[in-house]
């Protein structure tokens, strides 16, 4: 338990650290979590990423969005907006605000009135308008916004009064409410923004966050911990925790050895290979779910030869994606026919996606003239739901690829470093994949292969056909299921005719955990939740001192 105290005598409120450990009861460390996370946040402000260990570390612990996604029932839910109307010809979407809702109160921040209209306002105005005082404070910009084109959705967001405002679209859109409900679309603080303003330190305003989520940040200390004290002032259900820290450890056996030590009482991103481990201790357990997500091997179709279809698909041809799951996902994924996984509702099995075909990738090859051909494979340098082991994923590929006379060199480094030289976009090909953010189907499409996504980074194929955006238009626009399945799979056709990336597998999501954790609030989109629901509590550890 030695990590875990020391997690927790970092708790300002603890006051004594050797009365602490000279103390004979179980129960003088308050209730505590403490999450074994994989990596460091790039931000505190999730409308700034895409990441998924920035996702964890802010949307469901920090901050609150209009409305959220009732995985039990399948639909939104009301979360900030209390209630909301469409109008007839679906451009405006009214929200009613809740009341006496608090944000954080820190050392250096005292709110003196409640979230409103002019928080909602000034959250997306941000994010939207490039004349806003606050929009190039961000120096990556607003990657999923701009990956779905919502500058150009919204006409305008007009405050109807301090509890009430309406977002005009431009056009129809079947996605929009699911893009509010994703955990990029938080809500800030102006109030917070013009005490920064005051002060000429707009910037922290990312990385010194205020929201009204169940917690509040308290100290990040980069590659060590973040931690987090529950918000006693939350209008929600108050979280049984009163400290949340998250024990950055990037190793996944390094998480497991914490999980088992009881150094850590929750773990992310296990390895497959992993699981048997677990079940041999009683005290853990796996909780799991069918992921939204998709694994893939993204071509830069801006470089030569990766321009030439035949040459992606002659590569495609040349891996075995049955051998990667078994190798790397163990039992812990479904092989991917398409973009969309088999839980979406929009999903139908694509018999023409590329099969395992060496013979055919050596013709193709021949076809574009392509002959003793090296490549570079960017792996992730992280585990990932999607892809929990990148780098041995390129290995298998490397194999494959020498079998049909390509040689494939394989690149990796830290991820912060990964990050910044992918948005360079000098790579061949890269090893990665997207976790959705909601359940409608656009979100596997618009993010991550329209033109907009190209300009915003997260297109990581760089590809754009205009036929396609065509397509995707239309399917927001029309609000019958039918109708709009259809229409994605007519996006499935021409992505697997063109085949700018090559989609392996959806994995299973999974976390580890002590059995006295309840209701961990896995969901299959990104981030994980750390607050208690109306049924039960999140953890009962009590800082237990053995």
């Amino acid at each position: 338990m030695r990590m875990l105290l020391k997690r927790l005598f970092l708790y300002p409120s603890i006051s004594c650290f050797c009365v602490l450990l000279a103390a004979c009861g179980p129960k003088l460390v308050p209730p505590g979590i403490v999450y074994c996370s994989e990596g460091n946040p790039e931000s505190f402000n999730p409308q700034l990423i895409t990441s998924g260990t920035t996702l964890d570390a802010t949307s469901q612990q920090i901050y609150n969005g209009l409305v959220d996604y009732d995985i039990n029932l399948g639909q939104i839910e009301p979360s900030l907006a209390t209630d909301w109307q469409i109008s007839d010809d679906e451009l405006t979407y009214t929200f009613q605000l809740r009341r006496a809702v608090n944000f954080h109160h820190t050392t250096k921040f005292t709110p003196t009135r409640h979230f409103n209209a002019d928080d909602v306002l000034f959250s997306f105005n941000r994010v939207i308008d490039p004349s806003h005082p606050f929009h190039h404070i961000s120096k990556t910009g607003y990657p999923f916004f701009q990956s779905i084109g919502f500058d150009k959705q919204i006409e305008s967001i007009e405050k109807l009064s301090d509890h009430e405002v309406a977002f005009h679209l431009k056009h129809k859109d079947a996605s929009f409410l699911a893009n509010l409900a994703s955990g990029f679309s938080v809500i800030l603080s102006a109030e917070y923004a013009d005490t920064l303003s005051q002060r000429n330190e707009q910037e922290k305003i990312d990385r010194e966050p205020v929201g009204t989520g169940p917690f509040q940040l308290v100290k990040y200390v980069k590659n060590d911990y973040i931690r987090y004290h529950r918000n006693e002032g939350y209008w929600g259900h108050l979280p049984t925790a009163e400290l949340l820290v998250f024990d950055i450890t990037p190793k996944s056996t390094s998480r497991l050895a914490k999980l088992i030590t009881g150094d850590c009482s929750v773990s992310a991103l296990p390895k497959a290979g992993e699981l048997s481990v677990v079940f041999e201790h009683e005290e853990l357990e796996v909780d799991s779910l069918p992921g939204f997500n998709v694994a893939f091997w993204a071509f830069n179709t801006h470089k030569a030869p990766f321009n030439d279809v035949r040459v992606r698909k002659a590569l495609a041809h040349a891996v075995d994606r049955d051998n990667i799951l078994r190798a790397v996902y163990l039992k812990t994924a479904v092989k991917a026919t398409g973009m969309l996984p088999p839980m979406s509702w929009a999903y139908s099995q694509n018999q023409s996606l590329i099969d395992y075909n060496p013979e055919k990738a050596r013709q193709l090859l021949h076809e574009a003239g392509v002959e003793n051909l090296t490549m570079d494979i960017w792996a992730m340098p992280v585990a990932r739901i999607y892809n929990p082991n990148a780098h041995k994923t390129a290995e298998l590929i490397q194999a494959d690829l020498a079998d049909i006379g390509v040689k494939v060199n394989i690149v990796s480094y830290d991820w912060s470093v990964f990050n910044q030289k992918l948005s360079k976009r000098s790579y061949d090909s890269v090893l990665i994949g997207w976790n959705a953010d909601n359940s409608d189907p656009d979100n596997f499409f618009t993010p991550i292969l329209s033109c907009a996504s190209v300009l915003s980074n997260s297109n990581r194929s760089r590809w754009c056909n205009p036929k396609f955006d065509d397509i995707l238009f239309k399917a927001r626009s029309i609000t019958s299921k039918k109708e709009r399945k259809a229409l994605y799979q007519e996006a499935e056709a021409l992505f697997a005719q063109e085949l700018p990336m090559l989609p392996f597998a959806h994995a299973t999501r999974l976390i580890l955990k002590k059995k006295s954790v309840k209701n961990s609030q896995l969901t299959p989109f990104g981030g994980i939740s750390f607050n208690a629901d109306q049924d039960g509590d999140m953890m009962n550890t009590e800082g237990e001192i053995r």
